[in-house]
């Protein structure tokens, strides 16, 4: 059993202990509270027209979100109808989560070490901030996280991951991430 009282997530010490120094070293920062990181992690799983057509494919959407993030992901709702894909206000089209703390690190530490290595002809990530310092990434297939039975998926989801950091500048933000080794491939 877990003792949560002890348990420090391995990239949470990591980032204490190495990418902290190394961050104010590489752009000078004079305080450590100007040093980048990890406000928050959100994954969203979009499901669109079969949530229309079986809503069985949304509450599935919203149990497998939750498997992968080890917190009760949300289901997300309908703004506004839209007879042209019919959809009514209110109807559920995906799922989403966000995650904070111990729980965010320990989910990067997995999507890295576990979950990429297991993508299909995986050639790294793209870079993709939004200038403000926070990335944003895609997954085509959710069935890469150990936590999902591949036996009884009915439906493969893509998944968002955007992750919010303190960084000021896309660059901070990219260095913060390739501390933690993220695979970007330029």
């Amino acid at each position: 059993m877990l003792d949560t009282a002890t348990y420090t997530p391995r990239l949470k010490a990591h980032y204490r202990e190495t990418v902290k120094p190394a961050l104010k070293e590489e752009f000078g920062y004079k305080n450590d509270m100007q040093i980048p990181r990890l406000e928050k992690i959100v994954l969203n799983i979009g499901c669109g027209a079969e949530s229309v057509r079986d809503s069985k494919k949304s509450k599935s959407a919203v149990e497998d979100l939750t498997a992968i993030a080890g917190q009760q992901a949300v289901a997300t709702m309908a703004k506004k109808s839209i007879a042209g894909f019919r959809v009514r206000e209110g109807m559920t089209l995906g799922a989403k989560v966000t995650l904070r703390g111990d729980r965010m690190y320990d989910f990067l530490d997995r999507l890295i070490t576990v979950a990429m290595p297991r993508i299909r002809d995986f050639r790294g990530v793209k870079p993709a901030f939004d200038g403000r310092g926070n990335f944003a990434m895609g997954i085509k297939e959710h069935i890469v996280f150990p936590e999902i039975n591949f036996d009884k998926v009915d439906e493969v989801w893509g998944i968002d991951v955007i992750m919010v950091t303190t960084a000021a500048t896309d660059a901070e933000a990219k260095s913060l991430l390739k501390h933690f080794n993220m695979p970007f491939n330029a």
